[in-house]
């Protein structure tokens, strides 16, 4: 295994990190972990590319340990009451959707679709609200119903995209 996909391993286990620090009153400790995860997101792809060490794997299990994240974030925050049930159910549907359409086609055989400028885009505006989500800053909300309508327009073009490379 390669220093890119063992950065990626590393979301996994620090997911229930997070939610033991956020469900037990440490916010701020919680929130550092969601950004830990953050950098190394950034890192293992910037690695995989410069070194030459894109995988399958890690083009697999990256965007799933992120989906994974964000969904243990958005689930905490709703605990925590301090992330609308609507926001939460649109922003969980897509994730979720995400997760399923990408194991179906992998397994499926069908070849994957690389992460693109707007889908990095809406991981940053993501990042953004849960950070004002969190340290309770207005704009929180607003900031976050962006990325849910980015994450959306996203998926669009990632169908697009997959369509394109699979002929489908």
């Amino acid at each position: 295994m390669n220093i890119p996909n063992l950065l990626t391993m590393s979301r996994f286990v620090l997911i229930p990190v997070f939610l033991l620090l956020y469900l037990n009153g440490n916010p701020i400790t919680a929130l550092f972990i969601v950004l830990i995860a953050g950098l190394t997101d950034i890192l293992d792809g910037y690695l995989a590319r410069r070194n030459g060490q894109v995988t399958v794997t890690g083009m697999m299990l990256d965007p799933l340990a992120d989906k994974l994240m964000m969904l243990a974030v958005i689930i905490a925050l709703l605990v925590g009451k301090v992330m609308p049930w609507v926001a939460f159910a649109v922003m969980a549907f897509r994730e979720i959707g995400m997760i399923m359409t990408s194991a179906y086609f992998h397994f499926r055989g069908f070849k994957t679709v690389p992460a693109n400028r707007l889908g990095k885009m809406t991981v940053v505006i993501y990042y953004l609200a849960v950070v004002c989500l969190m340290l309770e800053l207005n704009g929180g909300i607003t900031v976050l119903w962006c990325g849910i309508v980015m994450s959306y327009v996203a998926s669009i073009v990632y169908l697009m995209k997959f369509r394109s490379l699979n002929r489908v």
